[in-house]
């Protein structure tokens, strides 16, 4: 036991760069834990020259924030990467697209902004597809949640049952028709989700269905009401 070496002390990240990426057809299936795996094989196998951190057990340099739940479709997920060597981030993202399995897209890669990048990430556009909605329902229930004052519902997390307020997430919410919805919602502590929305929607009334299956188009910062682009 006395002679057991100090870990390695690994040099800094040369440079960071942020993905945006898709999830998209089979990729909506797939856990958070599970995208991360394939990030790393693919990483890899595309040879990215990637930074690890210190300590007995070193792990490549990646970081995610805000990633959408387990069966939605996303437009707009990132992760920071620390790379060993300064790389073109166009190479980085065709190097990867070849790799990556079906149902991950790369859209966009650009070096890393001096603000974290969960800092950035303060709001969410989200469709919201509820088939078999009756007419009008969704309507109605969305016009009584957005006159309240607050509305509370509980999720069962990793850490128990918690509350959430959907009310004072919603930024707006309106319908595109009969069984879509369209959310802008804030990103609050703890996390509303566009599910704990349809909670609530379907606390009001319970004829919207229970099911819905969810999309993220953007998310970045707020500016003036107005979802901003966390890379430029």
């Amino acid at each position: 036991m006395g002679n057991r070496q100090p870990p390695v002390q690994q040099a800094p990240p040369a440079q960071k760069l942020r993905l945006r990426y898709a999830k998209r057809g089979p990729g909506r299936f797939t856990s958070h834990r599970d995208f991360g795996r394939a990030l790393e094989r693919a990483l890899r196998r595309a040879e990215i020259p990637m930074a690890y951190s210190s300590g007995f057990s070193p792990h490549p340099r990646i970081s995610y924030a805000n990633a959408s739940p387990t069966s939605a479709a996303s437009e707009a997920e990132y992760v920071e990467l620390g790379l060993a060597e300064v790389c073109d981030p166009a190479k980085v993202m065709g190097a990867l697209n070849e790799v990556l399995p079906q149902g991950f897209v790369v859209l966009d890669v650009a070096e890393a902004r001096k603000e974290s990048l969960g800092d950035l990430l303060e709001a969410s556009d989200w469709i919201i597809s509820l088939p078999g909605a009756p007419a009008g329902v969704l309507a109605s229930a969305v016009s009584a949640l957005l006159a309240a004052d607050d509305y509370t519902v509980e999720r069962m997390t990793k850490s128990g049952m918690r509350s959430f307020d959907v009310r004072s997430a919603i930024l707006s919410l309106d319908c595109a028709d009969d069984e879509t919805l369209r959310l802008r919602a804030r990103h609050q502590t703890p996390l509303v989700r566009p599910d704990d929305v349809v909670t609530a929607l379907r606390g009001i009334d319970d004829r919207v269905p229970s099911l819905p299956l969810l999309t993220r188009l953007a998310q970045g910062p707020l500016t003036d009401g107005e979802i901003g682009d966390p890379l430029r």
